[in-house]
């Protein structure tokens, strides 16, 4: 069966999501149980490449065939969306609010897009009175926000036609019919609570004794939710990840852990961090104000339209025990925070310090410390990894203040 070949782009708004999108494409990211890339793989029925930044290209090569669909790395697909997309006759084009949203293009006009030389006129779709089905990440918050609506679009994608796995009958469960299990899951005298959405339990994952679970859930493969862990709407734990004390409306990319007490509400947090013990996040100010976050396309802080906004935590960052995050941090690649207090809302890539203080995390030890976790997973730091992260170090020097 032929499958489609899917081109997600990162249009000149992929900074705005950074730190997150520092280290990969904006269609790598996980909303909902999904990343977005496999998303539109599963209801495309094709496999996806990407037109990103230059110092990511060699990790995330393109491929071009004589039949492109092209879709905005930021969009959501949904069964409308997907649609429209589906019906794209070649050099077609869905346009929304002026922002190229998806088109149809052969070998030889994607080639002249790619090389900036001027195409056949795209038709055009307007879908500007088609608003309610348009759903695109537009900053790093975004991704909490609309967790718990792909929680349930992903389950319903994901569990269609399926059986779901056996709950032990020691387990106490409300609204069973809206939970999936996958096979090698494992669970014992665990609460499990779908009533205000499903619950999804991936393959080969494992919630311990006591722990108290809220729907829309997501626990990908090959993760762990330890003993007596509380966790509210809207969170979804990554492939490969350990979670323990209080979440809520949390998103863990993938392969971190926060294994320990203390709470994380309202965050998203990348791939290969750490939250010591006893770690503990503000989601909400004491003035019940709105909160004010780091804007990497501005590179100033901006009052969003958020009352609740924990962390935001880019890939193989770390936080030392009882480490505290007020409102609205932002921390960015490759960060290490530690000592008590709070540290500063926004944390440059390659920061090594906390309240007292920060100076640049050196690059080698960074580097053999993302060699050290990466390779508990049995995973090795490739050569384009390396070179990724210099790129971020360098690129990220005039936020270090402290090096002018």
């Amino acid at each position: 069966m032929n499958t489609n070949n899917i081109i997600l782009f990162d249009d000149d708004n992929w900074g705005s999501l950074l730190p997150l999108s520092y280290t990969k494409p904006a269609g790598e990211l996980r909303v909902g149980i999904l990343t977005v890339r496999e998303k539109w793989e599963k209801r495309l029925n094709g496999s996806a490449s990407y037109i990103t930044q230059d110092y990511l290209s060699e990790k995330y090569p393109i491929k071009i065939t004589s039949d492109n669909i092209v879709i905005n790395s930021r969009l959501m697909p949904n069964d409308q969306i997907a649609l429209l997309v589906k019906e794209l006759d070649s050099n077609e084009a869905i346009l929304y609010d002026d922002v190229l949203l998806a088109a149809r293009l052969n070998d030889n006009q994607f080639q002249k897009l790619i090389n900036d030389q001027d195409i056949d006129e795209l038709k055009g779709i307007d879908i500007n009175n088609q608003k309610d089905i348009i759903s695109i990440l537009k900053r790093p918050h975004d991704i909490f926000k609309l967790n718990a609506q792909e929680i349930k679009l992903d389950y319903d994608l994901i569990t269609k036609n399926r059986y779901s796995k056996a709950i032990p009958e020691n387990c106490r469960v409300i609204n069973e019919s809206n939970i999936f299990i996958e096979e090698g899951a494992e669970m014992n005298f665990v609460t499990l609570n779908a009533t205000d959405g499903p619950i999804y339990i991936g393959a080969n994952t494992t919630i311990m004794e006591g722990a108290l679970i809220r729907g829309p859930f997501a626990l990908c493969d090959h993760s762990t939710v330890k003993m007596g862990a509380k966790i509210y709407s809207g969170t979804t734990i990554g492939p490969y990840s350990k979670v323990g004390g209080e979440l809520s409306n949390v998103v863990i990319q993938a392969y971190t852990n926060k294994a320990h007490d203390g709470f994380l509400g309202n965050s998203v947090i990348g791939e290969w961090c750490n939250i010591g013990a006893d770690t503990n996040c503000s989601n909400l100010k004491n003035n019940y104000g709105w909160v004010k976050i780091w804007d990497y396309t501005s590179e100033s802080f901006k009052i969003s339209d958020m009352q609740f906004c924990g962390l935001i935590m880019g890939d193989h960052s770390k936080a030392g025990i009882n480490t505290m995050f007020n409102t609205g941090t932002v921390v960015g690649v490759s960060a290490n925070i530690f000592g008590a207090a709070f540290p500063r809302t926004f944390i440059p890539s390659f920061s090594w310090g906390g309240h007292a203080g920060f100076q640049t995390y050196n690059f080698e030890k960074a580097i053999e410390v993302a060699e050290k976790v990466m390779a508990r997973r049995n995973i090795e730091l490739s050569a384009q990894d390396k070179t990724i992260l210099e790129h971020i170090l360098h690129s990220s020097i005039h936020y270090r203040t402290w090096q002018s």
